[in-house]
């Protein structure tokens, strides 16, 4: 019997999405709804078990952990990519790790509610019309603004072309980002203080990296305008967490909209609970229906085609 672990099903819904009779032979199955860190506490969760589906990059696999679980023969995550887990490690243990597919288009709408929610301040709106209250805020405008994207890939082009739907001029911004690329998609290339100064709208759609990490530095969110908002969907240490309080409780910019965020879930005493004019939202760029029927329906074919000894969608170093 093949014991299968399902790490981080926060809304618990995992077994609404898995079909397990898909798996040859006999399975047990348990679905776990909480988050653990503690290495110790994980290990004891999970030491019985050769099989682990993983959400995602909720839970951390460095090798110190996966040498801790001389059952495990199967790691699965959620898409293609996890920076959580050590590849390496796992494929010199002899531990199969595969992947699913995924798709862009729930964080791109899920950036989209953010930048509207912030730029309109709808959850204030919101909370005032509940409490016997009638328009406390001036929104912001989309239309003849300017919208800055920093990294245009898969997401960043999606979420370019949305606005310029809303009639936004639309300029972008990356490392590697080059006039020909920013031209495929119809946008102009910038340099990183032109669009941190200008843009009324800054979102972020960059991987997580150590090039990346604590990019959005205190002079990008300087150079705002105190009219802007920033949106981050991508991950949050890409923002340095410090600086972005400073500006937002110093007025220095109009608000901020955040999926991601340094440690998640987010601590209970996180200074960003408190924070000003910021709509926060627990990582749900890609917590919908249509994405978690991909990932729970492919990670099952994973677990099937590994048991019949053909695994599928193998993610290597």
């Amino acid at each position: 019997m093949h014991r299968i672990a399902v790490l981080d099903d926060y809304q618990s819904v995992a077994a609404d999405f898995c079909d397990w009779s898909q798996v040859p032979g006999p399975v047990r199955v348990v679905e776990f709804h909480d988050a653990v860190a503690d290495p110790d506490a994980l290990v004891a969760r999970l030491e019985s078990f050769d099989v682990v589906l993983a959400m995602r990059e909720r839970t951390e696999f460095p090798r110190s952990l996966l040498e801790r679980l001389p059952h495990l023969r199967l790691l699965v995550t959620t898409g293609m990519r996890n920076r959580a887990i050590d590849v390496a490690a796992a494929t010199e243990l002899g531990i199969t790790v595969c992947g699913t597919g995924s798709g862009a288009a729930a964080t791109v709408e899920l950036t989209w509610g953010l930048i509207l929610a912030t730029l309109r301040q709808i959850p204030r709106e919101d909370a005032s019309i509940r409490s016997g209250g009638w328009q406390q805020t001036l929104g912001g405008d989309l239309d003849g603004a300017r919208l800055g994207v920093v990294g245009l890939g898969r997401l960043g082009s999606r979420v370019a072309r949305v606005g310029q739907a809303f009639g936004m001029d639309v300029v972008a911004w990356s490392q590697n980002l080059t006039d020909e690329r920013a031209a495929e998609v119809g946008v102009r290339r910038v340099e990183r203080d032109e669009l941190f100064a200008t843009a009324d709208v800054v979102t972020i759609h960059l991987l997580l990296s150590r090039r990346t990490r604590g990019l959005i530095s205190a002079d990008d969110l300087g150079r705002m305008k105190p009219t802007s908002v920033l949106v981050n969907t991508s991950r949050g240490p890409i923002v340095d967490q410090s600086a972005l309080l400073d500006a937002l409780h110093g007025g220095r910019i109009a608000g901020a909209g955040l999926d991601v965020f340094d440690a998640e879930p987010l601590p209970r005493d996180s200074p960003l609970r408190s924070a000003p004019r910021t709509v926060l939202t627990p990582h749900l760029g890609y917590v919908t229906r249509g994405t978690y029927e991909i990932f729970y329906g492919e990670a099952v074919e994973d677990v099937a085609a590994w048991v019949a000894g053909e695994p599928v969608r193998v993610i290597q170093q």
